[in-house]
C-alpha cells in the first residue's frame, strides 16, 4: 500500500509541475525513507530502490505528455535490462532526491541514469545510487517495441540520440552477453 500513496502522490504532482522535455531535461522527486522502506539491517532495501525509480521513470512519461499516447493506444513500458551501484546507505526519516534522464537512445529503447542524491549536514551532496536502465514502450497489438522517433513525435519533440559514452556502452555489452548467454 504504501507505493500506491506515493503513486498516487506522484500522479497529481506530476500535473501541477511543470512539463518537461524528456531528452533535455531532467527529473527530480523528493522523497524521505519510512520505516516501511527498511530491510532487517535498517537501512533501505535494495528492491525498493528499484521501485522508486519506476516512479521517477512514471515522472518523465507524464510530464512530457507521453501518457496519453501510451494510453491512447495500450503501450506499455518494459524495462528491459537495469544496473545499480549502491554507494552509500540510507538511514530512516533521510530525505533525499531521485534524479531521473535520458542519456541516449536506439530504434526502439532509451537509456536512462537514475541516481537517488542526498545532502550531508554540512551540505555537500552525496550519491547514494546510481543506475542504468534500458527501457521502451511495447505495442501488444503489432507485438513489438515503438520506435523512439514515433514516440518522440507523438509529444512534438524531434532530437537525435547523444553520443554512447563508454559506460553506457559497457552497459549494452553486458547486457547482450547476457541475451545470448540465455
Amino acid at each position: 500500500m504504501n507505493l500506491w500513496l506515493r503513486v498516487l502522490h506522484l500522479i497529481i504532482a506530476s500535473f501541477l509541475r511543470p512539463r518537461i522535455n524528456p531528452v533535455a531535461d531532467v527529473s527530480r522527486l523528493r522523497f524521505r525513507v519510512w520505516p516501511h522502506d527498511l530491510d532487517v539491517s535498517l537501512h533501505m532495501n535494495n528492491g525498493r530502490y528499484w521501485a522508486l525509480m519506476d516512479l521517477g521513470r512514471a515522472d518523465i512519461m507524464i510530464r512530457s505528455g507521453l501518457w496519453r499516447p501510451i494510453l491512447k493506444h495500450g503501450w506499455v513500458p518494459v524495462v528491459s535490462a537495469g544496473q545499480i551501484r549502491f554507494r552509500r546507505e540510507m538511514r530512516l526519516f533521510q530525505s533525499f532526491v531521485l534524479e531521473t534522464r535520458i542519456l541516449t537512445w536506439s530504434e526502439s529503447h532509451v537509456v536512462m541514469e537514475q541516481r537517488l542524491v542526498s545532502q550531508a549536514k554540512d551540505g555537500r551532496l552525496i550519491l547514494n545510487a546510481i543506475a542504468l536502465v534500458r527501457a521502451g514502450l511495447y505495442d501488444r497489438n503489432v507485438k513489438g517495441f515503438m520506435s523512439v522517433a514515433h514516440l518522440l513525435s507523438e509529444i512534438g519533440v524531434k532530437a537525435d540520440p547523444p553520443d554512447v559514452a563508454p559506460e553506457v556502452q559497457a552497459f549494452l555489452d553486458a547486457e547482450e552477453t547476457l541475451k545470448k548467454a540465455a
